[in-house]
């Protein structure tokens, strides 16, 4: 599939640790996203164990494609300009055992706009993020600066203008004249 849209092939790796402690009694392995790198044809087109040892595993899924839409440059824009850019992995564990005796996990979507992960966290998936390298902030950066449009400033009525309300929110007057009645004595 080609589009004119530009996009970047990647591939995720998920860690599998061993949980220490107290709270070992009632999980004992945990899931976690380690990475996002460039996809290779190497890779493969299914997901695969890279590393295991008695502490950790670590599984590669490849064949995930992350476009950049017009659309979205304020999403690109808000990862690009944030202290840490970075890939969002949007991952579900999958219901039965698959490719090992265990429940794995199963990455959806992979996205560098916030809207994205926003919508996605909406949706009470599971969400996480991870840093982006250089050349992917750069290629981000270069998009934003070619696709996003900040809204023009509006303009703010001067506070003179706003609406008198008492501290209920009921319409208010105020009054420059005398007091009427009651004089102060004839």
């Amino acid at each position: 599939m080609t589009t004119d849209r530009p996009a970047i092939d990647v591939a995720v790796v998920m860690r599998k640790t061993r949980v220490e402690g107290a709270m070992a009694r009632w999980q004992t392995w945990r899931w976690a996203l380690a990475d996002v790198v460039r996809q290779e044809a190497g890779f493969g087109p299914t997901p695969r164990l890279l590393y295991k040892s008695e502490q950790e595993e670590r599984w590669l899924y490849p064949g995930f494609t992350v476009e950049l839409f017009p659309g979205d440059a304020e999403g690109h824009y808000l990862n690009a300009t944030s202290p840490q850019p970075g890939w969002f992995v949007m991952w579900r564990m999958e219901e039965e055992p698959g490719l090992s005796d265990e429940c794995q996990p199963l990455p959806q979507a992979v996205s560098l706009s916030y809207h994205d992960a926003g919508r996605w966290l909406d949706a009470q998936e599971q969400v996480e993020q991870v840093a982006a390298p250089a050349d992917v902030v750069a290629w981000l950066s270069g998009f934003v600066d070619t696709h996003y449009q900040p809204d023009p400033k509006r303009r703010k009525r001067p506070e003179s203008f706003r609406a008198l309300t008492d501290r209920f929110g009921n319409p208010a007057s105020v009054s420059t004249g005398k007091a009427r009645g009651g004089g102060h004595g004839v």
